[in-house]
């Protein structure tokens, strides 16, 4: 079952927090402990480290935001996950300031790259967090997503600055700094020692479709959830992804 906050915020969650948690089950099998060390960068208010403490792991967070860390503290607390769940400002440039280096099962670093001066960093950050074989989730903004959703909506030349911008930005006005490609992502987190295991596409059709649809046609969502998830593994959807999540294990020294 999906993160029961919905309807909408299932559509930006599910397809994640299935891999997530598929992830989870077959890593406390390998490591033989119900509990895992999990670290979520830039975690903000805990929409996956609640969930995840849920299922029993010790979740640390690391936001740069003092308020977001409070609702956090506030959220953990109303789910009954209160001692599991650990906040701690920072964020992924200093991640070492504040966690230790290579004591983590699993890492989360979810609509972090977008906004950090070097994603490189960013990821090998993550990875230096990770024990041996220990598992990566990355979701960053996709590059065609964004610019189907301008297109879409009639801004064409908006779409076409998108395409041919580095930072695959569509103008001065846009909230987000930088978006990839599947391709893009998939190199920065294989050159940092991360076996790649899948790559999904995230929100492939749920931000087209209108809300009006989603809230009142009988039965839509749970159809645009199956569609979804469907979709998410097919390389053809990737390229229009609004967001792709990318999962890995960290290789042990020496392997190749």
């Amino acid at each position: 079952m999906s993160d029961p906050m919905r309807p909408r915020a299932s559509l930006r969650t599910a397809v994640v927090w299935e891999v997530l948690r598929d992830a989870l089950d077959h890593k406390v099998k390998a490591t033989g402990s119900d509990a895992l060390d999990v670290l979520d960068t830039g975690g903000g208010t805990g929409n996956f480290a609640v969930p995840v403490a849920r299922l029993g792991h010790r979740v640390t967070v690391v936001d740069p935001s003092p308020n977001a860390l409070f609702a956090l503290e506030r959220r953990a607390a109303e789910a009954g996950v209160a001692d599991r769940v650990r906040g701690v400002q920072g964020d992924i440039h200093g991640l070492f300031d504040v966690v230790d280096r290579g004591g983590h099962d699993v890492v989360l670093c979810h609509g972090v790259l977008e906004y950090v001066d070097d994603p490189a960093e960013g990821v090998r950050n993550a990875v230096d967090a990770l024990r041996p074989c220990g598992i990566l989730s990355l979701l960053a903004a996709g590059l065609g997503g964004a610019v189907l959703a301008r297109a879409l909506a009639g801004h064409f030349t908006e779409a076409r600055q998108a395409l041919a911008d580095p930072a695959g930005r569509w103008g001065e006005g846009d909230p987000v700094p930088r978006r990839f490609t599947a391709e893009q992502l998939t190199g920065l987190v294989g050159a940092a020692g991360v076996e790649v295991g899948a790559v999904h596409g995230v929100r492939v059709f749920a931000d087209l479709v209108p809300g009006a649809l989603v809230d009142t046609e009988p039965g839509a969502l749970d159809a645009l959830l199956k569609l979804e998830a469907a979709a998410a593994e097919l390389p053809a959807f990737h390229s229009v992804a609004s967001q792709l999540h990318v999962l890995g294990q960290k290789q042990e020294p020496g392997d190749g």
